[in-house]
């Protein structure tokens, strides 16, 4: 047990979020895989109430990018107030979103309030936030497991997914996941984790 959770961990310890991707296709299977892994995640009372629309056609990402950059620009212009800008200042962010159209695949991750109950009706969702968010770090996990990078990318608004995608009212844009390979040479911020007696306490 002991082995097998530090060679976890150096394999976490390798992740990393990118900016820079490669145009290089995925395979899809891998995809399917690390989606089929996420939907075991723990949920509230086994409703799995998410959805996980994938995206690979060139003109749907296109347009991703051309909606989430509208968003972003007003962010960085008029909505985020000086101290969120100057905290996102060492990572190098900012409106231009060019990872939404190279990277091969973006995985766009819905939130569902409510879902049909068959009837006519409609079936409450439990805990829904805190299930959608333990599927998206297991999804996180299994990709960068399978050996590809991955960036959370949440533009405010998201509602526009809805639109582009398809997808009904009562989900709700969670985060915009993009996957793919590292380009050649792309780099990382060099930052650091937090130890263990900063995030953790025992009795």
């Amino acid at each position: 047990m002991r082995r097998r959770a530090r060679e976890f961990l150096e394999r976490m310890r390798l992740r990393r979020t990118v900016r820079d991707f490669a145009p290089d296709p995925v395979p899809l299977e891998v995809i399917e895989d690390a989606i089929r892994t996420a939907g075991t995640a723990p949920n509230g009372a086994n409703h799995q109430p998410w959805h996980f629309a994938v995206v690979t056609a060139p003109e749907v990402r296109a347009e991703i990018r051309r909606r989430a950059e509208e968003e972003e620009a007003a962010f960085y212009e008029d909505r985020a107030p000086q101290e969120w800008l100057d905290a996102l200042a060492p990572l190098g962010t900012d409106a231009d979103k060019p990872f939404l159209e190279v990277a091969p695949v973006l995985i766009a991750i819905f939130a569902q309030s409510w879902a049909p109950d068959g009837e006519g009706g409609r079936r409450k969702n439990y805990y829904v936030t805190e299930s959608v968010g333990i599927a998206t770090g297991m999804l996180i996990t299994a990709l960068h497991l399978a050996g590809l990078a991955t960036l959370t990318h949440t533009p405010s608004p998201m509602k526009f997914l809805n639109e582009v995608l398809d997808r009904p009212d009562n989900e709700r844009p969670f985060l915009l996941l993009v996957v793919g390979h590292p380009a050649e040479g792309a780099e990382v911020p060099d930052i650091s984790k937090k130890s263990l007696d900063d995030i953790a306490s025992f009795r």
